[in-house]
C-alpha cells in the first residue's frame, strides 16, 4: 500500500523519537500497511464474486493432489493412533481423514496453512489439530506410523 499523508506524517514525527519507540513505530506502519493491502485484495475479491464476474487471482494449488492425499493402506495404519471422532462431551469433531490430508499438504509442501484447499476443511481447523497433536505428543507418533510408508513426512 502506498503511503498516505497522516501515515507519512506519522513517520516523519517517528524518527525523532528514541531508537526503540522508532523501531516499534516503523515496524507498525509496516505491518499496518501489509494488513490493509491484504484487507484490500479481499474486498475486491469479494465484490468480483458479488457481481458474478471470475475472480481476479488464480485459485491455489494444493500440494497434493485431492484425490488420494493419503493412501486406503496408510490411512488405516494412522487410524488407530487418532482420538475418537466422537468425544465424551461436545460437538462432534470434523473428520479426520481431510484435516490430516491438509496437515500433510502443509508440512510436505512447506506452503501456507492458509492454502489448504477447501476440500480438506478450514485452515484453522486443520492448523489448530496439528498444534494439539504435536503438544500432545500424538504427532510423532503419527509420524512413526508414516515411517514404514514410503511417504515422505517431516515436522
Amino acid at each position: 500500500m502506498p503511503l498516505s499523508v497522516p501515515e507519512t506524517r506519522r513517520l516523519v514525527l517517528a524518527m525523532r523519537e528514541p531508537v526503540g519507540r522508532r523501531t516499534f513505530r516503523l515496524g507498525w506502519s509496516h505491518w499496518r500497511r501489509a494488513h490493509q493491502a491484504v484487507a484490500a485484495r479481499c474486498h475486491a475479491a469479494r465484490q468480483t464474486r458479488m457481481r458474478g464476474e471470475i475472480a481476479a487471482t488464480p485459485p491455489v494449488t494444493p500440494a497434493l493432489p485431492i484425490a488420494g492425499a493419503l493412501t486406503e493402506a496408510e490411512w488405516l495404519r494412522i487410524q488407530p493412533l487418532l482420538p475418537p471422532q466422537q468425544p465424551r462431551t461436545g460437538r462432534r469433531r470434523h473428520d479426520h481423514r481431510p484435516i490430516l490430508a491438509g496437515i500433510l499438504s502443509v508440512v510436505r509442501g512447506g506452503g501456507s496453512w492458509r492454502e489448504i484447499p477447501v476440500a480438506w476443511g478450514k485452515w484453522e481447523t486443520a492448523y489448530r489439530r496439528y498444534r494439539l497433536w504435536c503438544d500432545t505428543g500424538l504427532w510423532p507418533r503419527i509420524l512413526a506410523a508414516f515411517a514404514d510408508s514410503e511417504r515422505e513426512v517431516s515436522l
